[in-house]
């Protein structure tokens, strides 16, 4: 179909207008207003009694590492400080799901969320908080993100009476491969968000900065097991058995063409193999082989044609070698995790928030990574953005990244963290909820 040029021109003119406005409702946040609000969050949140008091929370959530799903004192903890500070809020909330709520009870109502799991690795970090639960750690800083939620909660509570909508804060389990945020979305709790801000520790950054960028941020991600069968036997008369050892080599190796020779060079995928379970004995053929792994894209349509070929090569390579394949995509989790993409006017927002409060070049664009995330659900059913927290501990060089035993950060972000959450959040009401940035004399 061929546009005439009148129609064509009507077309660039409403897309740069939709830009445009996009730009325009960020920008429509007053240095003036917005600079005295976030000075004033920041020195709240970093006077000393504040800030030993969210650090604390910090580290006795790190000192007990609870994985997804079983968040119980995680979550104990968090509505104990949440009465302490007269915030009322909904639990349980998908199995240990907190969501409070803060402001006038009215729309708009705009999320924070933090999630709350650890992960299944030992510890070896040597300091007074080390993790005291055998093989758990929070080693993705989720122990942080609780503790500053819990921070922007304080320091909302204090202005909930100026607030020109409604906060709700959601403290969300299992995330690390549980799928805890579309769980959570089918809560009651969170009907009717019209948009939604989410904040994690990123140790390549130092304390101060905030990055971000709009659009696809992160990868669409799931994982998978295959359970090869064939024959156990003893490995002098291999002929009598049907090897799933054989089997599954090949399979690992068929596995990797999927990106190298039928993907296109400029679309970012990656299938990886983490773990190869069979056999006991150097000289028995066993009857059955596990491996496991990921997969993982930057469009919707590559998670999907990804994980149909490993579906195809694993069974292909069994057949081949006279054994079965049972595979599992964890669908009721449910997985793949989408792609996570920012919405740009959201994004607009944060970031001239950060470099009003933190100063412009400490707000930087975040390269797009592979990493996965499930605020990803968040930002498929509302305008949502997640943006990272610079968290480098000077102690470390290089800095240890995520998932690491040895994960540590500067716990001087945590104070930075709580004033950003509190300062998108307000603005965004004062913007949405009540005609325009409201002129405050103080606060």
């Amino acid at each position: 179909m061929r546009l005439s040029r009148r129609r064509f021109l009507f077309l660039v003119f409403a897309v740069a207008l939709l830009h445009s406005s996009l730009r325009a409702s960020a920008t429509h946040l007053k240095p003036e207003v917005i600079g005295p609000l976030g000075q004033r969050l920041l020195e709240d949140a970093k006077a000393p009694e504040f800030f030993n008091w969210v650090r604390n929370i910090r580290r006795k959530i790190h000192e007990y590492p609870e994985l997804g799903f079983q968040e119980y004192k995680t979550s104990e903890v968090i509505r104990a400080e949440l009465d302490k500070l007269g915030v009322e809020y909904t639990w349980p909330v998908a199995e240990t799901g907190v969501v409070a709520t803060i402001g006038s009870g009215e729309q708009p109502f705009f999320a924070l969320r933090a999630d709350m799991d650890a992960l299944p690795i030992q510890e070896l970090v040597d300091w007074d908080h080390r993790s005291k639960i055998a093989g758990k750690m929070h080693a993705c800083g989720h122990d942080s993100h609780v503790a500053m939620l819990l921070g922007a909660a304080r320091l909302l509570q204090a202005r909930r009476h100026e607030l020109k909508g409604t906060v709700k804060l959601v403290f969300q389990p299992g995330e690390e491969g549980f799928a805890g945020a579309y769980h959570m979305l089918k809560h009651s709790a969170l009907d009717n968000i019209k948009a939604a801000f989410a904040l994690h520790v990123y140790p390549s950054y130092p304390v101060g900065v905030v990055a971000s960028r709009p659009g696809p941020v992160l990868a669409g991600a799931g994982r998978f097991t295959a359970t090869i069968k064939g024959t156990g036997g003893h490995a002098a008369t291999p002929q009598l058995s049907k090897d799933p050892i054989l089997a599954a080599s090949m399979a690992v190796v068929a596995l990797q063409q999927i990106v190298s020779r039928e993907t296109d060079p400029l679309e970012s995928r990656v299938v990886t193999i983490g773990y190869i379970i069979g056999g006991k004995a150097d000289n028995v053929i066993p009857e059955s082989v596990k491996i496991g792994g990921t997969y993982r894209s930057l469009s919707s349509q590559g998670l999907v044609d990804t994980k149909e070929r490993i579906k195809q090569v694993i069974e292909t390579q069994a057949g081949v070698h006279r054994c079965e394949a049972e595979l599992d995509f964890m669908d009721e989790t449910p997985l793949p995790y989408p792609v996570t993409e920012n919405d740009e006017g959201l994004y607009e927002h944060a970031k001239t928030v950060a470099e009003i409060i933190l100063g412009k070049p400490n707000m930087q664009v975040l390269p797009v990574t592979m990493g996965g995330e499930d605020f990803s659900f968040f930002t498929q059913k509302m305008p949502a953005v997640m943006f990272v927290i610079g968290s480098n501990n000077k102690t470390q060089t290089p800095p240890e990244h995520l998932h690491s035993p040895y994960f540590v950060i500067d716990e001087e972000a945590l104070p930075i963290g709580a004033a950003f959450h509190a300062a998108v959040a307000i603005s965004y009401l004062d913007r949405h909820g009540g005609g325009g940035v409201i002129e405050r004399d103080e606060l």
